[in-house]
């Protein structure tokens, strides 16, 4: 716990909080890719303690709540079959399809279990060589290797009843499609540190340069949020537009070579739907052709699944930066984790799930907050 403490230290966040708001002298728009850093932020209240001219807009980075509508409804799908053992991580399990999620289908008699790893999975393929065992493989460039090395290590081991339902997105094409947006708003970024560990930092300076925005990547504990965003404020008051690591202790700019090498194996990049936002060409991973045969979407011939949004939910426009999630007018009401119309609201890392945990009784219908906290708490 000491090395998760002092990055909570509240003298420390202090003087962070100090510098930003004698640094700003504009208004800014700071846009976190990343829902564990929306948490982070609304958790500490690291928002309510920034200038006011400084904004921060929560991005679309949960991959819970971009996983497209089509694709959940072909989960239930293929989670519906007597012969099929569906797995998931236990996050994926209330998010609504078009008419009911994966609690639903279990309820009704569907064998779907939550498990902790891909690899688990793989065990119960393994050991149920009558039944079809399928993994929902979603997430940004974090969780991509382990279910790269699971799709690996079933063709090596010859297991031919696990298969992948993939629903796997990119950051910085989502990053491109934020800035050409006419809507944007965003003048810096606060990039995510676990999908940097991962891919390294190379694929965001042309984006600096093209867009010219400052984007810093950082960590999730209050003070490497803070961190960054000082970095980002100093940069946009001095008219800069570069990359900077802010979270050096876990990411390197070449990124995890061993774990970039399976990707490029397994998978191959192709245009993916994100949920509330639209397709982004070349945004996410497909299975590349050598383990096309573990495909589930393939397998299963789910490809004619039709899909139906919430007419009242609004998670797309919270989802791009567009209104702050107490802005729609289902949240808190027709729309709560118990009964979530969107996953922004049932997703761990969704912003309309941060905003209710964290929020609930400061954001009346009037519209009246309570008072600003006076400094960032330490980790409760």
């Amino acid at each position: 716990m000491k090395y998760l403490d002092e990055f909570s230290n509240p003298d420390l966040a202090q003087r962070l909080i100090d510098q930003i708001h004698a640094a700003t002298t504009q208004r800014w728009a700071i846009m976190e890719v990343c829902g564990g850093q929306t948490h982070s932020i609304i958790r500490h209240g690291i928002d309510q303690l920034l200038p006011d001219s400084v904004e921060m807009i929560h991005g679309p980075g949960c991959p819970v709540c971009v996983t497209p509508l089509e694709i959940i409804d072909k989960a239930l799908a293929i989670a519906s079959r007597p012969d099929v053992i569906f797995c998931s991580f236990g996050d994926m399990l209330r998010v609504p399809g078009s008419t009911e999620d994966l609690f639903r289908i279990k309820s009704a008699g569907g064998d779907i279990r939550v498990v902790y790893s891909p690899l688990d999975a793989l065990e119960l393929a393994r050991q149920n060589p009558d039944r079809e065992v399928v993994f929902f493989g979603i997430g940004f460039e974090t969780t991509a290797p382990a279910n790269a090395m699971t799709v690996y290590q079933a063709k090596r081991l010859g297991i031919e009843n696990f298969s992948l339902l993939v629903s796997h997105v990119l950051v910085p094409p989502a990053v491109a499609a934020i800035m050409e947006s006419p809507t944007c708003r965003v003048q810096g970024f606060l990039a995510a540190g676990h999908v940097c560990s991962v891919m390294g930092t190379g694929e965001y300076p042309p984006l600096t340069e093209k867009y010219k925005v400052p984007i810093v990547v950082t960590g999730f504990e209050p003070l490497d949020i803070l961190e960054g965003i000082r970095r980002t404020v100093l940069q946009l008051e001095s008219g800069r537009h570069e990359l900077e690591n802010a979270y050096s202790r876990a990411v390197r700019a070449e990124g995890n070579l061993h774990a970039m090498e399976m990707l490029r194996d397994v998978f191959e990049v192709t245009d993916r739907a994100w949920r509330g936002i639209g397709t982004i060409p070349g945004s996410g991973w497909r299975l590349s052709d050598r383990y096309r045969d573990f495909d589930a979407e393939i397998r299963f011939d789910v490809a004619g699944i039709s899909t139906a949004e919430s007419a009242v939910c609004r998670s797309g426009e919270v989802l791009q930066g567009l209104i702050k999630p107490h802005e729609c007018e289902a949240f808190g009401k027709e729309c709560t984790p118990r009964n979530p119309l969107g996953a922004t609201m049932v997703s761990s890392e969704g912003a309309c799930a941060a905003y209710y945990l964290y929020r609930r009784l400061e954001l009346t219908p009037a519209g009246q907050g309570s008072a600003r906290p006076q400094a960032v708490a330490g980790r409760g």
